[in-house]
Parts: C-alpha cells; sequence; structure tokens
C-alpha cells in the first residue's frame, strides 16, 4: 500500500489544485495549474520519482532554473509562492519533511516593479468618452456603453461580462456585481465581491441608449439576459479583451499616432485589435478608472469599495502617478511657502 510520501510530483500537484478548486475561481484555478505544470516537468526532467525527495537544494535548483529562463520578477515571485502552498499542503499530509516550505525562496518583487504601468490614461478616456456623447452615430454604442461602465465602475473583466440586463438599475441608477458561479459568471472574491455600484445620471442615459439600441436581445445557455451581448448571448472572456482594444483605440476620435490609414488598418479587425500599440485591456481601463478616482479626490475607501480591492492594493499597484504628477503633488499647496518675499 503507497502513501503521501510516495505520491510523484505531477499527482501532488493535480491533487493540491483539486483541493483548492472549491476556494478558487476558474482563472486562478488555471494559473495554479499552468504554475504547478512547469514545476511538475522540471522534477520530472530531473528524475525525481516522488515528493518525498524534495528538498531545499531542490527547491532552490527549480528557483534558478526559472530565473535563468528570464521570466519578469513578477512572474517568478507568483510561481514561487504557488510552489509554497503546494510544499505546505505536502507537509500538513506528511508527504515531505516538515519545515520544507519555509525552504522555498520567494523572491521579493522590486517596489517600482509593483505597479501597473500600462494603464489607460485619463486624457484618452475623457476624450474617447466626449467624442461619443457627442456623437449621435456612436452614443450608445456597444463599444461606448461598454466603455462608459468599465470606466466608471473599474471592474475587472470577470465582472462586467457577468452583468445582467436585471443587474442595471436606471431608476436609481447603478449596477450590481453578483457572484453567479453555478451558471458561468464568478468574481473574483467570490460573494465578497458583489456590490452595487452608483452611476453617474450620464452614464445611466448611454446605458438605456445602448439598451433600446445596440444591445441584441440575446441570451445566454444558462437562461440569463446579459447585459452586454455578443451574436451568441453572453460573451467570452476574449470577445471582451477584443471590445477593449476596439473601444481604447485612439483613432477612435482622431487621427492614428502611429500614422496608419484607418480604413485599411489591419489593427482595427477583431483578430489583431490587441496589436495596435495604443489600445488597452480590460485591466489597463481599470487600472487607469481607479487612479482617476484617486486624481479626483475620491476616498480611498470609496473606490475601494467600488473597484472591489482593498486600499492597501490600491496604493501599491493602481494609483499609478508619472514623476511629472508626482512633483505636481508634491509642489501642491507648499511651493509659496519657500517663496523669498
Amino acid at each position: 500500500m503507497t502513501g503521501p510520501r510516495d505520491l510523484s510530483p505531477r499527482d501532488a500537484w493535480k491533487r493540491y489544485v483539486d483541493r483548492r478548486r472549491t476556494e478558487l475561481t476558474d482563472g486562478s484555478a488555471d494559473s495554479y495549474h499552468y504554475r504547478l505544470k512547469l514545476f511538475g516537468a522540471w522534477c520530472e526532467d530531473r528524475g525525481i520519482e516522488t515528493v518525498s525527495e524534495l528538498n531545499g537544494w531542490l527547491l532552490d535548483e527549480y528557483r534558478a532554473h526559472r530565473a535563468g529562463e528570464g521570466i519578469a520578477s513578477t512572474t517568478l515571485h507568483n510561481e514561487m509562492e504557488t510552489l509554497r502552498g503546494l510544499v505546505e499542503y505536502l507537509e500538513n499530509i506528511g508527504a515531505v519533511e516538515d519545515g520544507l516550505s519555509k525552504k522555498v525562496d520567494v523572491p521579493r518583487v522590486p517596489e517600482d516593479e509593483q505597479s501597473r504601468e500600462t494603464k489607460l490614461a485619463t486624457d484618452d478616456a475623457l476624450e474617447i468618452l466626449r467624442f461619443h456623447r457627442s456623437n449621435d452615430e456612436t452614443y450608445g454604442s456597444l463599444f461606448h456603453a461598454f466603455l462608459e461602465v468599465a470606466w466608471h465602475t473599474g471592474a475587472r473583466l470577470g465582472a462586467l461580462r457577468g452583468l445582467d440586463l436585471r443587474d442595471f438599475d436606471r431608476d436609481v441608477g447603478y449596477v450590481e456585481f453578483v457572484h453567479r458561479p453555478e451558471t458561468g459568471t464568478p468574481l473574483k472574491n467570490k460573494r465578497k465581491g458583489e456590490r452595487m455600484v452608483k452611476l453617474l445620471p450620464e452614464v445611466v442615459d448611454v446605458v438605456d441608449a445602448y439598451i433600446a439600441g445596440d444591445r441584441r436581445s440575446n441570451h445566454d445557455e444558462h437562461g440569463r439576459q446579459p447585459l452586454f451581448t455578443s451574436t451568441r448571448g453572453r460573451p467570452g472572456r476574449n470577445t471582451v479583451r477584443v471590445w477593449s482594444y476596439r473601444a481604447t483605440m485612439p483613432c477612435v476620435f482622431g487621427p492614428c499616432p502611429h500614422g496608419h490609414d484607418p480604413d485599411d488598418c489591419e489593427f482595427r479587425s477583431h483578430t489583431h485589435a490587441s496589436k495596435c500599440p495604443s489600445s488597452r485591456a480590460p485591466h489597463h481601463i481599470r487600472t487607469g478608472a481607479i487612479t482617476w478616482h484617486q486624481d479626483r479626490g475620491i476616498p480611498k475607501e470609496v473606490t475601494a469599495e467600488r473597484v472591489n480591492a482593498s486600499q492597501r492594493v490600491i496604493d501599491r499597484h493602481y494609483d499609478v502617478a508619472t514623476k511629472l504628477e508626482e512633483m505636481e503633488l508634491r509642489r501642491g499647496p507648499h511651493m509659496d511657502k519657500l517663496s523669498l518675499d
């Protein structure tokens, strides 16, 4: 009869991910699967047959191996942090020696790499929104309504994709994000991610116009009515990304900054939208939106509730200021104090 110490690395990491699936969103579980699959393959290449063979030296060898492949420091951090979780699990079931998890070196990410520097710039976002609001042809279009909601709520891709028609209240003026894993639209933070987010009247009007005009009256495979619909009902995650890329292209409101002719530019196609140097993914919209909330003086605790992120995470990752912006913040009301008069 075999015991936990006889587990192969492959069986161990699969068992661990299966145990965590009830706690993780599908996206997080997939990330764990990918990171640990790499570790399992490395163990097989090294001839490591059982997890009981693992020791501090081998774990350090794996860290050096991954670092030597030139991956980003944030990627290495996440991979080693996930590996530490696996080793802690193996400790708990008696598959490896106690204390082995403390020998997993999770590298610190340099502070200057912790912020998401790529974002949808405030000036670009506002210019696109003003263009749509003043343009009869595009007012209330899918791309317009999507960008208005994404920018004003700072919501994640999955949350935007999961919105139903019933989650939009035009009378009170809000959208409600609801965790519905049983029908394919979980929120990243599950029930803790549920919230109502107030919308400005002008944003409500845009969403109203979209529902009355551009929105397809489709249902998804579970019989739900998505707020933002595709030809097949609820859009897939990749479709939402493409909407984001196309909605943020600068040629929407002006000439192409890269010298392309919009009429024959391949970036404007569904399959190449992500290649436009100036287009932005949903997470970049979220980053820009959170920074905009901060710049507009919205209290940090209010922003945190609207976008479903802790104040600490907002400070570290999302409040991205340029060096010029930082100088202006430092200068602020204090420069007069340095006057010789």
